[in-house]
């Protein structure tokens, strides 16, 4: 009988443990918040050209864990993204989420209307490489929407 407590309460302590470990690889709202306020702390310091650049940098400093900074401009274009370089120079106006979600547009209504703000969708996690649910934090600074999302 002992043996079988033993194992049962080590079984829980794994299980609480694993857990623990995978939250702890998952970022928060407020870290996010947190890294869109240092990239735009960051701009205002080094100016556009190095920002995006080491925005765009996927072992820089706006890479943490599964969130990363990406950086769209009010009409739409995408200026720098930490996890996936192909987006870059692209026209988000029309992107889509898994579920067919423009969710993009949010993005740049936010930016244009010079106000921060969460925008919920559907897209790759570039840790796991599953389509999950996301929140984006975006916070506005001279034209650019500077945003970071978690995974929920």
């Amino acid at each position: 009988m002992k043996k079988i407590f033993t194992f049962f309460i080590g079984a829980c302590l794994s299980i609480g443990l694993m857990a623990t470990s995978n939250a702890a690889d998952k970022g928060t709202k407020e870290e996010a918040k947190a890294l869109a306020q240092k990239a735009i702390a960051y701009y205002k310091t080094h100016g556009k050209d190095k920002t995006f650049a080491e925005v765009s940098n996927k072992s820089g400093q706006f890479v943490d864990r599964d969130m990363y900074v990406y950086i769209l401009d009010a009409n739409g274009m995408m200026m720098a993204h930490g996890a996936n370089e192909k987006l870059i120079g692209k026209d988000l106006t029309n992107l889509k989420d898994a579920d067919g979600k423009l969710f993009a547009q949010e993005l740049i209504a936010l930016t244009k209307a010079k106000k921060s703000g969460w925008v919920d969708y559907k897209w790759p996690n570039p840790v796991t490489k599953q389509i999950e649910s996301k929140t984006t934090y975006l916070e506005p600074a001279d034209g650019y929407g500077f945003a970071v999302g978690v995974y929920k």
